[in-house]
């Protein structure tokens, strides 16, 4: 009964180890830098750029910016910006739905 206990202490030491191992590489130990909070920093991101970008389209209407080359930057970044969430939201969304159909 002993050897059970034994192996079960082990396994389980094993199992915290890998699991601490794994946290420590995803940043989840400190929020500051875990997966959550760069999703956030980049969602920020991609809002300011299309923020800047209506913004700038606004001026070169309203003739405040003469500048067409930038105005189409700006809105080239955004979109570039808004295509890469959407695929990283689908990508997201088709590993949950694998994870979800996995049998257990």
């Amino acid at each position: 009964m002993s050897q059970i206990g034994s192996l079960t202490n082990k396994a389980l030491l094993s199992h915290n180890k890998i699991i601490d191992n794994a946290n420590q590489k995803l940043g989840t130990i400190n929020p500051e830098t875990g997966f959550g909070a760069r999703m956030e920093k980049a969602l920020d991101s991609v809002a300011d750029a299309q923020n800047m970008a209506a913004k700038s389209t606004r001026n070169f209407e309203l003739g405040l910016e003469n500048d067409l080359t930038k105005v189409m930057i700006n809105q080239q970044i955004s979109s570039l910006g808004f295509q890469l969430t959407l695929n990283t939201r689908n990508k997201v969304l088709s590993a949950y739905k694998d994870i979800m159909s996995m049998p257990v």
